[in-house]
């Protein structure tokens, strides 16, 4: 059971660590009219984060915990669906540039022993 633990943790973190240049990327991908691979992108990082908050919850219950706030990364999914369904990406390209990868920047990571 320790071997899937310290596995979790070390996925979390690594998720963490490659999500923020993905930010960026899809951030770049949007403003070059690559609109479709951008979409792509966007569909993986939802999976991602949902991945990401369902680890943190099961390793919250067995003891572990790391902040992890859920309600911002819910409302940054809200907005995205938003700017995505107004066809503003250039508004959804700086939410990733600028909060959604400073947010992963700031997040703490697991101590993986």
């Amino acid at each position: 059971m320790q071997e899937v633990i310290q596995e979790s943790m070390e996925s979390y973190n690594e998720y963490i660590r490659n999500v923020i240049p993905g930010t960026v990327s899809i951030a770049n991908k949007l403003r070059m009219d690559e609109a479709k691979e951008a979409l792509s992108m966007i569909s993986d990082f939802t999976e991602g984060v949902i991945w990401m908050s369902d680890i943190n919850e099961k390793l919250k219950g067995l003891g572990y915990s790391v902040e992890l706030n859920i309600n911002d990364i819910q409302e940054y999914l809200e907005e995205i669906n938003e700017g995505l369904q107004n066809q503003d990406f250039i508004l959804v390209a700086d939410m990733f540039e600028y909060e959604i990868s400073t947010f992963f920047e700031q997040l703490e990571l697991y101590e993986v022993k």
